[in-house]
């Protein structure tokens, strides 16, 4: 293991979720997955999006520790669960190949990763923190996707906005889900300088709560994978 993944890991000790609730918790709006899912995924996968293998070399961005459970509306966390996400780097630009932004692309970014949910239904990520841009012509606030799959179907997707973040206003979809009256709140994240980190270093936490029980997620084989994403 790397220095730098053994350091990103050691700083995730702080890094606590709040414990379960003992009311029914609020599902998690879904908002799919958006025309930029990888079409052809990266060499690597894993749960560091700041370096490529073993590169020495790190992306451009402000580095983000992105932490948070999957759990059940009733608040049981779902382990052994593929917790996925993908972003734009710095200049707005995707690892899909038509996702990139006037040709402008961070080599070194991974750009997407995932990561199995540990018996606590607990994942983590180190990222960089979303940025704002436009798109084939559509403006878009700070974001980051994020989707769930169990026993190798996708439960869920959607996308965490920086919470208080001013391009929120401007964006359609935010503006979408405020007019379906859905709830908004369950996917604001606030970024928070990381205690004890570097300049411009951030810790994130997001519970990704989805609407079904564990027994309607088991089909009772043990095979791990990856939900696929709708439409593909």
């Amino acid at each position: 293991m790397s220095s730098n993944r053994r350091r990103f890991l050691q700083s995730l000790a702080f890094l606590t979720t709040p414990g379960l609730y003992a009311d029914a918790l609020k599902q998690t709006v879904q908002l799919g997955d958006g025309p930029f899912y990888p079409d052809k995924l990266p060499l690597d996968t894993d749960n560091d999006l700041i370096l490529i293998n073993e590169s020495v070399t790190p992306c451009v961005g402000e580095i983000t520790y992105l932490t948070g459970r999957l759990l059940s509306k009733s608040g049981e966390p779902i382990r052994n669960g593929f917790i996925e996400i993908w972003q734009t780097d710095t200049n707005g630009s995707y690892v899909h190949t038509k996702g990139r932004n006037q040709g402008k692309w961070d080599s070194n970014f991974q750009g997407y990763g995932r990561f199995l949910t540990d018996s606590r239904g607990q994942y983590s990520f180190r990222t960089i923190k979303p940025v704002e841009y436009t798109l084939n012509g559509t403006f878009r606030c700070p974001h980051i996707h994020v989707a769930a799959s169990k026993s190798g179907r996708r439960i869920m997707a959607t996308q965490l906005l920086i919470n208080g973040h001013e391009a929120n206003e401007r964006d359609g979809l935010v503006k979408r889900v405020k007019e379906r009256k859905q709830a908004l709140e369950t996917i604001l994240v606030d970024f928070k300088p990381l205690p004890g980190g570097k300049l411009n270093e951030w810790a994130a936490n997001f519970d990704v709560v989805v609407g079904k029980t564990l027994q309607e997620m088991e089909d009772g084989s043990l095979g791990i994978g990856l939900g696929k994403p709708e439409g593909r």
